[in-house]
């Protein structure tokens, strides 16, 4: 009897194990993984200076979700994120998405571009497997320490079915947001983050994952854009706006910069200075792609607003800030310069 109860239990155990998710952490540094001289201390610290294992590691819990593996990719602030570190995490993260062992990638990323990394894995990863970007605004060694239930709650999140086919999400501060829609807000604060157009997309409670809002953007497997098609970015730059601007500005990024593009982070509805406009719009008649954004960091940038876009071939960025609108453009850019379709994906995507 007593063999047979043994036989019983590895069996549950066995048949459990089997059904259990497969989750894939993804490192590339940040102050999730950073580390300073004492356990007060918040702000001077470097970052990304811990391996995945040891954030692993430290989140134990996390094993009773799923079975965890992770795969460290980058080991840097993400003020230090660039175009080719974007090509090398997305070419990582399709590779793992495609995977029939692995069930939901969580990233680890630094707090300073994680919208903007999430927002273009948003657009060139096709998939619907859950893909959650986390970070944390202290470091692992302070004595409150956001990252590590961050990190447990992104691992909750990417192992639920109800974020199966919503696209790339953010998950930090027991709050979840959209890629698309996400901003950091605050330089220093745990509730650094906001979507300041819509709304956070729902929360981590106790546990126990709830959305509140769907997604009508388009994403991942319905985007048109692939990494598989893409092995380099135009250079696109972002020139801000602001009471006497200088032209100048524009005419280095289009004469020695030899941009391909332009978003111009404007005053207000994406308006620019007056001595600015002649220089934007000897741009456009160049091809140099110009999108307006806006400063403000909510609210819509109206098409043919305060601006004649159609008679200058300028493209509105509709709600995207700009740090999100160049990564847009970038990927638009590789497709076609042609400012009637580059609206098109804006108003799209």
């Amino acid at each position: 009897m007593k063999k047979l109860l043994i036989l019983c239990l590895a069996l549950v155990l066995s048949i459990s194990t089997a059904f259990a998710k497969n989750i894939v952490i993804v490192a590339t540094g940040g102050t999730i993984a950073g580390s300073a001289s004492t356990s007060t201390n918040t702000t001077g610290y470097t970052a990304g200076s811990l391996t995945i294992q040891t954030l692993i590691d430290a989140v134990p819990e996390m094993k009773k979700i799923a079975d965890i593996t992770g795969e460290q990719v980058l080991s840097i602030g993400s003020q230090d994120m660039d175009n080719e570190s974007w090509l090398k995490l997305a070419k990582k993260v399709e590779e793992l998405a495609n995977s029939s062992s692995v069930d939901g990638i969580v990233i680890t990323h630094g707090t300073d571009t994680i919208e903007e990394t999430a927002y273009f894995l948003n657009l060139v990863i096709h998939t619907k497997k859950p893909i959650v970007l986390v970070g944390a605004m202290r470091p692992a060694t302070a004595i409150s320490a956001d990252g590590p239930m961050n990190l447990y709650n992104a691992v909750l999140l990417a192992n639920s079915k109800e974020a199966a086919g919503r696209g790339v999400l953010v998950s930090i501060n027991d709050t979840i947001f959209s890629a698309r829609d996400v901003a950091k807000t605050n330089t220093f604060m745990v509730n650094a983050f906001s979507a300041p157009n819509t709304g956070a997309a729902g929360y981590i409670i106790s546990g126990k994952v709830v959305f509140y809002s769907s997604f009508s953007s388009v994403h991942t497997n319905d985007s048109e854009f692939n990494i598989k098609d893409i092995t380099a970015l135009p250079r696109v730059d972002i020139l801000y706006g602001y009471a006497n601007a200088a032209p100048e500005y524009v005419d280095y990024a289009v004469n020695t910069l030899k941009v391909k593009g332009i978003v111009y982070a404007g005053v207000g509805d994406g308006n620019f200075y007056k001595a600015v406009m002649p220089a934007v719009q000897k741009a456009a008649k160049a091809k140099v792609a110009i999108v307006r954004s806006s400063r403000v960091g909510s609210g819509i940038v109206a098409r043919n607003g305060e601006v004649d876009d159609d008679a200058n071939g300028f493209i509105a960025a509709n709600n995207l800030n700009p740090q999100k609108a160049r990564v847009l453009l970038m990927l638009a850019l590789t497709k076609s310069s042609d400012p009637k379709y580059i609206q098109g994906v804006f108003n799209k995507y």
